[in-house]
């Protein structure tokens, strides 16, 4: 057994999250077939693929809101499909796509949920929830909106307040479905490097690293935030590996049904990808960058496309 709770109510113990050859069946229709993968602590895995693909369907089978027909989801050696909620609640904390939260709730009572596990009997917040809580809204720069309903939010700011719910949690396991949706650039760079922080080293002694897995369509930020990549189409996980491994164009491109390049230009030294289409690449474009090392959209398709 790996998993082992400490006296103050939070695991410390609980290494990796499998899967193996789990299948979802909705109204008839094969969702997900055969899924197997695996998550470390420690590990950001991004999930990817086209729309309808799957991946919030996994979302939530792993997170227990739908049960599987076939296949097995495990941490450590607890069985998730057949754990209760208030077990699979101290494993994974989840930030879903779309939350049905009363409006009238405010942004700390929001977080104080992710407290729910640890209550007492009589359901009485302590002072270490409060002050647990307190640290996840400063965690995502949210601690000003404490007072603030759910209903005054703006998509980005809800999206935060939801993502420190999930850190009060204080799970080895972290999911996230779209998590940069609603976030301009500086809060999606901002939450996927606290997300990378805390797999990397963690925030607290009881916590030393957590196993991130998020949905992203941003090929661009998979890259820049995730260890490993898994690429599901049509239900199927049609590739799972390094970023290096499963960020090729010529699969991307398959996968997505139109052209992905690849190029170097970016200047912080990782790949951008690009799609392209018939109709853009025939635009009349300038003969010369913007500016120096900057293609233009009518050279992308000529760059070599090396892998990283």
């Amino acid at each position: 057994m790996n998993t082992r709770l400490d006296l103050k109510g939070s695991i410390v113990e609980a290494s990796r999250l499998y899967l193996e050859r789990v299948t979802v069946v909705l109204q008839g229709q094969r969702i997900l077939e055969n899924v197997s993968l695996s998550l470390e602590r420690g590990q950001v895995v991004a999930l990817i693929g086209p729309n309808g693909a799957g991946k919030s369907t996994l979302i939530r089978a792993i997170s227990g809101v739908i049960t599987p027909q076939a296949g097995s989801i495990q941490v450590g050696d607890l069985d998730l499909v057949r754990a209760s909620p208030w077990q699979r609640a101290r494993y994974l904390a989840v930030v879903p796509q779309i939350h049905q939260l009363p409006p009238a709730f405010t942004v700390w009572q929001t977080v104080l949920l992710g407290r729910t596990p640890y209550l007492n009997l009589l359901g009485q917040v302590s002072p270490r929830d409060e002050a647990v809580a307190r640290q996840a809204l400063e965690q995502v720069e949210a601690l000003p909106l404490a007072e603030r309903g759910l209903a005054e939010l703006s998509g980005g700011e809800l999206q935060r307040v939801l993502l420190a719910r999930a850190l009060a949690q204080q799970t080895p396991f972290l999911l996230l479905d779209e998590p940069t949706t609603h976030l301009d650039w500086q809060y999606q760079v901002a939450l996927l490097t606290h997300l990378r922080r805390l797999a990397d080293n963690g925030t607290t002694a009881d916590l030393p690293r957590r196993g991130v897995l998020m949905v992203l369509h941003d090929l661009n930020l998979a890259v820049r935030y995730a260890d490993q990549v898994a690429l599901l189409v049509g239900g199927r996980l049609w590739a799972w590996g390094t970023t290096r491994e499963v960020l090729q164009p010529d699969l991307l491109s398959r996968a997505f049904g139109l052209t992905i390049s690849m190029t170097e230009a970016s200047p912080d030294g990782y790949p951008l990808f690009v799609p392209l289409t018939q109709t853009r690449a025939r635009m009349s474009l300038p003969a010369k960058p913007v500016a120096d090392g900057v293609p233009t959209l009518a050279e992308l398709p000529h760059l070599h496309r090396k892998a990283f």
